[in-house]
């Protein structure tokens, strides 16, 4: 369903950024003329009609707008996601609403890659293991003996930009990249040297390493559950025991933690790292004590110049937006 602007829409409006902005952005709209409130609301103020006296809303993952909260901010014309994921977004109550949703998919892509990137290296090298032993004054050398990544099969869950620019650099570090995504043609793959399969069962089956970059639906959650894991085959194509190894930078619910959690007790799964979360903050979560797992703090696209390109992006998305234009990323 497309939004269309009605009249009423075409005007400097009031902006409410509820989940931080980077400042030059911030000041970007203050210039145009717009009036901007930077302040986090509760779900208890949001259900209260918090948003309702505003023309647009910025969110990025903390703010949860569901369609009892949409429901209660009558002047809304526009969502922005600064980010990807728009799980926290209910879509069908925004369109029904007229409401235009956009994200920023372009502004994160380096730096979610980078961070895939890292936590490849850190799970197969032992690093985040190897730095908490040294705090607490172990000399683990003997047992930290890792992998290489060269020489190893890769398996992309998803084969947007974030998974395309990991299989790039996964190439070119010796990875062999095989991918599943249903909603891109199988030649897409080809240009980044990767094979994509039709059956995400089969990415399992074969590869040792795998990275999840879809988005989370009723399709996808808990993709990664016992049965994958269990079809992981802990040896490389040129015969090195590597383990099976699993990242996600993507969203939480994806992952089945528990399942996670129950694989790497029994050695079946040599490491996990995670961004990202069922159930954040996850600070009570029991995978994160385990001591072949490393995560962050959904932390993908927390650079200082992926913040300053989703800035620059939401606030042309914006004034698009309030000039009558449709906005490129528009999501409805």
């Amino acid at each position: 369903m497309f939004i269309t602007l009605s009249s009423t829409h075409l005007n400097v409006g009031r902006v409410a950024v509820t989940d931080g902005m980077d400042s030059v952005a911030v000041n970007r709209l203050l210039t145009a003329g717009y009036e901007v409130i930077e302040r986090h609301y509760t779900k208890d103020e949001l259900l209260s009609g918090a948003l309702s006296t505003f023309d647009a809303v910025v969110v990025r993952s903390a703010t949860k707008l569901t369609s009892e909260v949409i429901s209660k901010s009558d002047n809304l014309s526009f969502i922005g996601r600064a980010g990807v994921g728009v799980d926290n977004i209910d879509l069908q109550a925004a369109s029904s609403h007229g409401i235009v949703v956009c994200n920023t998919p372009q502004s994160s892509t380096n730096s979610v890659v980078e961070l895939t990137i890292g936590h490849l290296l850190s799970s197969c090298r032992h690093i985040a293991r190897g730095d908490r032993g040294l705090r607490a004054g172990l000399w683990e050398k003997k047992q930290l003996k890792g992998t290489e990544l060269s020489g190893k099969r890769l398996g992309l869950v998803g084969f947007g930009r974030i998974a395309q620019g990991v299989a790039t650099v996964a190439t070119a570090m010796g990875m062999e990249c095989h991918a599943y995504d249903p909603y891109l043609p199988s030649n897409i793959a080809s240009k980044f040297d990767c094979t994509m399969h039709d059956d995400v069962d089969s990415i399992f089956r074969l590869c040792t390493h795998i990275s999840i970059h879809c988005n989370l639906s009723e399709e996808t959650h808990h993709l990664v559950n016992r049965e994958r894991i269990a079809m992981m085959p802990t040896l490389a194509p040129n015969g090195v025991n590597c383990g099976n190894h699993i990242v996600n930078c993507a969203r939480g619910g994806i992952v089945d933690e528990g399942a996670v959690l129950d694989y790497l007790e029994s050695g079946d799964l040599t490491s996990a790292a995670l961004d990202v979360f069922e159930v954040e903050p996850a600070l009570d979560n029991p995978l994160i004590q385990h001591q072949n797992f490393h995560g962050t703090p959904h932390i993908g696209a927390a650079t200082l110049e992926a913040q300053s390109r989703i800035g620059d992006e939401m606030v042309t998305l914006i004034l698009d937006h309030f000039a009558g234009k449709r906005p490129h990323s528009a999501l409805n």
